[in-house]
């Protein structure tokens, strides 16, 4: 998994509340168990039309937002069904960062899982944020996961909590094979010692 340390990038304002994993990407795209791809198929529903052409109104279809890597969005963002392809797409796109008031649990976990950093801040600091994002390109965030701060345009700096083993993940770019292969050592000392122990298991 790539380290997540700092980002800056252009904020899109998703001012929605329950955006949930289907809208994320819907049912049909969940046949493959591939990370990879699925980027073109986030926000399907929203970004297309019904004759597969872009729909001009969709935030992520607009020039200033094109290149997005952070999403502000209303309460309870990943909502729905626990599909771990929501997060897939959301990376597969560039989407490295999202900003909201709330979450559902396992949205949020799978996000650590996936290189994604979820930050939940306040309604009034969501508020300031979201009116950020809304200013197009000059909707620039820096985002430091070591100190916890996100730095505003006007730089102001808004911190967030996050947990800290969490928090080590990301840093160290360790996913759930990660952390297993840094006992890796332990493991291999286990097995042999297992082996002369007990030579017949």
């Amino acid at each position: 998994m790539e380290k997540f340390t700092k980002l800056r990038g252009v904020a899109a304002p998703f001012n929605m509340i329950n955006i949930d994993t289907d809208k994320i990407l819907p049912k049909q795209f969940l046949k493959t168990i591939k990370r990879s791809g699925l980027g073109k198929h986030l926000f399907t529903e929203l970004r297309y039309t019904d004759d597969g052409s872009e729909n001009p109104d969709f935030v992520l279809n607009k020039p200033s937002y094109r290149d997005s890597n952070i999403i502000v969005a209303g309460d309870n963002f990943g909502c729905g069904s626990s599909r771990e392809h929501a997060p897939w797409a959301l990376l597969d796109y560039g989407i490295k960062c999202i900003i909201s008031t709330s979450f559902a649990d396992i949205f949020y976990n799978n996000c650590f899982k996936n290189g994604i950093l979820p930050i939940v801040v306040t309604k009034r600091q969501l508020h300031q944020l979201m009116e950020d994002a809304e200013n197009g390109a000059n909707s620039v965030l820096d985002i430091d996961l070591v100190s916890q701060e996100i730095t505003r345009p006007d730089g102001e700096k808004v911190y967030f909590e996050i947990d800290e083993f969490r928090k080590h993940c990301l840093i160290n770019g360790l996913d759930d094979i990660g952390l297993t292969m840094e006992k890796e050592k332990n493991i291999d000392n286990f097995e042999k010692r297992r082996a002369a122990e007990q030579p017949w298991v």
